[in-house]
């Protein structure tokens, strides 16, 4: 299984940037990861909320093939410990699929023609957290999911 991580606009903080890179490293141990930026609408301040979800909804539902999965980040999403997310990652593998593909859209959500493609949805936190942030929680918590599969001394209960 490989997982693809879709996030709509680029990443500014040199920090962040650093961070999602020392976690995408490390995952290159476990499986194969990608990380594909999909770039900010232009002129998205003459559309309405509902138009950039759909113009943003349509790049999305582009950079996918018949025979992913998609799991949307979602704050009305399914909630795990990192233990669950380990088991949900194992699950997903299990399965068969050939690609999970996550996806952490715009500003404002995403378009009713994604959350009818979409498998599942799953939530990091209660909170509000930059879609910046969020890349490198996610990124992060896949890579602490498969040190939990392997039973290395990452995570600790």
């Amino acid at each position: 299984m490989k997982i693809k991580l879709l996030a709509i606009g680029k990443t500014d903080d040199k920090n962040l940037i650093k961070l999602m890179e020392v976690y995408q490293n490390r995952l290159k141990h476990y499986i194969k990861f990608e990380l594909e930026v999909i770039p900010d609408i232009k002129n998205a301040k003459n559309l309405s909320e509902d138009q950039q979800k759909e113009k943003e909804g349509e790049l999305i539902l582009a950079k996918l093939q018949p025979t992913d999965q998609l799991v949307l980040l979602d704050d009305k999403g399914k909630q795990f410990t990192s233990l669950e997310f380990s088991e949900y990652l194992q699950k997903k593998m299990n399965s068969g699929i050939k690609q999970l593909v996550l996806v952490i859209g715009g500003p404002y959500g995403f378009s009713d023609a994604v959350y009818q493609k979409a498998q599942g949805k799953l939530s990091l936190s209660k909170m509000t957290f930059s879609h910046q942030m969020i890349r490198l929680f996610i990124i992060e918590q896949i890579y602490r999911g498969f040190t939990i599969l392997k039973n290395e001394p990452y995570h600790h209960e």
